[in-house]
């Protein structure tokens, strides 16, 4: 046997559920066969029956009202369980149906015929007839009784008259009259304020002979006369008790005036016993048979009480019945369905099986197995998942962290994938444009188109020559509209990857931004170029100036005037070309030569300002054209100190300048606009010098930090190839842009972003 104490919390609940709803059963069916019991001993026994009626009625209404709360509970949850969709729901309800129907019907049709029977029995024990004789004599005996009083009362508002003119001493006399007159009993006088003025009769022999209310005084002098009935309604009336007519009348003075209050006269008269008694009998008759009436309707509630409890008993019996078989019919239902959902929400630990025997019990035990085999494949499922994601999460951290740009197109270019390499390198947010085609983004159509035809040649070459992957360098601005453009080289490879679950063979495009190498070897090799015009060029400049001042001097004096003037314009013009071409050897030399930067803490503002005093009219030592265009100073108040060389940072400031007036000063609007800006979030200071000049042709745009490039007609085109090394020097990013507006260029814009110090 099973050890209870082992039982799970839920199963000894369940258990201590059913047995509860047994023992309620029990207790029920117990009181539904006392209270048969009684009822049996009540109809045999009517001083029983009415002594105990209100008990019996009261426990009739409880035991009905608690069975049907419980079946109301009852329907309640299967309402319930029904509604939440729980399986064997619907099977549960339908057996309930069943088994309530197959008690309801009968009961029903039982209680309708025992209802019919108790009421058509219990009426038949009463005679109508005797009921409405009672009600006739009774109604007789009350007229009889009122057409006495009012007779009285008529003649005693007549005999008043005869007490108008009589005063209070002689009224006496006037009473003793007025009684043998009437026949009464007792005639008194009584004042307007209640006060006994005189009687005659029975009064006589009384100290204190009742008085009459007030409202009785105030009805009588409204009515003129009134009479009361007395002795009949007491408790405990018999036929020997004594009742009376009492009368009342005003006795209105003959004389006229304000202080004359009236009188009443009151007048008493005993009623004949024999009517006294034929009162009392029939009232008597009356009660008896209205108590045996009300006891017929409570006998009548009770029989009818009692077939609904034993109705309610019925259908709670077969209600309680098909919960109990529908629960032992629907356990291993519910117990599948419960495997079942959980299995479908993915929980397959171990299921609980039924130990019985029968077919429900096996496919419990077979449903167990099978969770327990999908388990162990779930298992081996996630452990092999478990190191795809670990090798697919390596080669993302690989894909992400790699400088090189990686885009997976497909057969038409479209986008498929990329990693953020590839949108640093072309400033463009390919994750965000997946499905686009590469070649739809401004800038890059003529890089995607050629990626796409270097891929149509590779596929169609691979097969013949078996070639893996092919490569090419490409010169592209990815630059986005009001972003700096620069020119970009990359040299791009791609290759066919395997296809994929739908046929598809993606195609992997992977490519490095070597401009910077590029530049850096194009500087390179400008410096070396430099260095060898320094060391060609400017040797021979000096002796070439020497020997065209020597021949000046040696033939001044020997040729004729229009010889010496032209030697000396010919020498003039030997000396300053060769000063010319010493100052462009200078300016490569210093391009070649200009030092390592010796990076200081650094006020940027007041760099600025120092530089600035130079370029105004007080502080100039060369007033010219270019100086006369104005320029607008803005400077960040809040900006921190950089890192930098003041000495070629004023270099900077200085070329960068220069440039803006060059390209003003022509322009209508001469303004040149120096500023600083602190980005806190970046913790990066920015320089920014303005123009508002034609700005640069793109072919300009593109290449002008490489030496020699240039829009003057006089310059060199070193001015941005020195800010350009300056900048790298100072670990600095310097973007080149043109500004526009609806546009239209309106100027250039020349930013350098440089570090705090600590």
């Amino acid at each position: 046997m099973s050890n209870p104490d082992a039982l799970h919390p839920s199963q000894r609940t369940s258990a201590a559920f059913r047995w509860a709803i047994f023992a309620g059963a029990m207790v029920m069916v117990a009181i539904g066969i006392v209270l048969l019991f009684l009822l049996t001993q009540a109809t045999n026994n009517r001083e029983l029956y009415e002594s105990n009626y209100g008990r019996l009625f009261a426990i009739n209404v409880v035991v009905a009202t608690f069975l049907l709360l419980v079946i109301a509970w009852i329907v309640v949850r299967l309402a319930s369980r029904l509604r939440r969709g729980r399986f064997g729901s619907r099977l549960l309800v339908k057996l309930a149906a069943i088994f309530a129907l197959v008690g309801f019907a009968p009961g029903m049709l039982i209680y309708v015929v025992s209802y019919q029977f108790v009421s058509r029995s219990i009426e038949s024990w009463f005679d109508v007839k005797v009921e409405g004789a009672l009600d006739a004599g009774l109604s007789l005996g009350r007229a009889t009784l009122d057409t006495l009083a009012n007779d009285l009362a008529n003649k005693t508002r007549a005999a008043a008259t005869q007490l108008g003119d009589t005063s209070d001493a002689a009224a006496g006399l006037t009473l003793e009259r007025i009684r043998d007159q009437l026949s009464a009993n007792d005639a008194i006088l009584w004042s307007s304020s209640g006060q006994l003025v005189a009687s005659a009769g029975q009064s006589r022999f009384q100290l204190n002979p009742e008085r009459p209310s007030s409202q009785q005084l105030r009805n009588t002098r409204s009515q003129r006369s009134v009479a009361i009935i007395e002795g009949l309604d007491e408790p405990g009336l018999t036929s020997a008790s004594v009742a009376r007519i009492k009368a009342m009348a005003v006795v209105t003075p003959s004389g006229v005036g304000l202080l004359v209050e009236p009188r009443f006269l009151q007048v008493t008269q005993t009623l004949p016993p024999t009517l006294v008694a034929n009162a009392v009998a029939v009232q008597e008759a009356n009660r008896e048979y209205q108590e045996r009436a009300l006891g017929r309707q409570g006998l009548r509630r009770m029989y009818i009480g009692t077939l609904t409890l034993s109705l309610f008993l019925a259908i709670f019996g077969a209600v309680l019945l098909a919960i109990l078989l529908g629960n032992q019919l629907a356990k291993p239902l519910l117990l599948l369905a419960a495997g079942v959902r959980e299995v479908a929400a993915g929980d397959l630990s171990p299921k609980p099986v039924l130990m019985g025997k029968d077919e429900l019990g096996g496919l419990t035990r077979s449903f167990a197995e099978m969770t327990q085999q999908l388990a162990d494949a779930r298992d081996a499922v996630d452990r092999s998942m478990g190191q795809v994601s670990a090798a697919r999460a390596n080669l993302q951290t690989i894909l992400d962290t790699l400088t090189a740009g990686v885009i997976v197109l497909d057969g038409d270019g479209r986008i498929l994938t990329s990693n953020p390499g590839a949108t640093r390198i072309l400033r463009v947010p390919l994750a965000a444009h997946e499905g686009d085609l590469l070649s739809g983004f401004a800038g890059l159509e003529q890089f995607g188109a050629g990626v796409q035809s270097q891929f149509d040649d590779f596929l169609s070459e691979s097969k013949q020559h078996g070639l893996d992957h092919w490569q090419q360098s490409y010169e592209l601005n990815a630059a986005q509209a009001g972003s700096p453009l620069h020119a970009i080289t990359v040299v791009a490879r791609g290759a066919e990857m395997p296809r994929n679950a739908a046929g598809q063979a993606p195609r992997l495009l992977v490519f490095d931004d070597i401009s910077e190498i590029v530049s850096a070897q194009r500087a390179q090799a400008w410096g070396e170029v430099a260095r060898r015009l320094a060391h060609e060029i400017k040797n021979p400049l000096t002796p070439i100036q020497l020997s065209a001042e020597r021949l000046e001097m040696k033939l001044a004096g020997k040729v004729s005037e229009p010889e010496r003037s032209l030697l000396a314009k010919s020498v003039r013009t030997i000396v300053d070309q060769v000063d010319a071409m010493k100052r462009l050897v200078n300016e490569f030399r210093d391009y070649a030569r200009l030092p390592a930067a010796e990076l200081k803490a650094l006020d940027l503002n007041a760099l600025v300002g120092d530089v600035l005093q130079l370029y105004t009219r007080e502080g100039s030592e060369r007033i010219d054209a270019a100086s006369q265009v104005p320029i607008r100073m803005e400077l960040d108040a809040d900006s921190p100190k950089i890192l930098g060389d003041a000495q070629q940072l004023r270099q900077v400031i200085h070329n960068l300048l220069q440039n803006a007036q060059d390209a003003t000063e022509t322009s209508a609007t001469r303004e040149v606009t120096i500023r600083t800006q602190w980005n806190a979030p970046a913790r990066r200071v920015r320089l920014i010098v303005q123009d508002s000049g034609p700005g640069f042709p793109e072919h300009i745009l593109k290449r002008a930090f490489e030496p020699y490039v240039t829009t003057k007609a006089k310059g060199t085109g070193l001015g941005l190839a020195v800010v350009k090394k300056i900048a790298d020097e100072h670990a600095a990013r310097i973007d080149l842009k043109n500004r526009l507006v609806d546009d239209v260029v309106v100027g250039a814009q020349v930013s350098l972003s440089f570090a705090v110090a600590a």
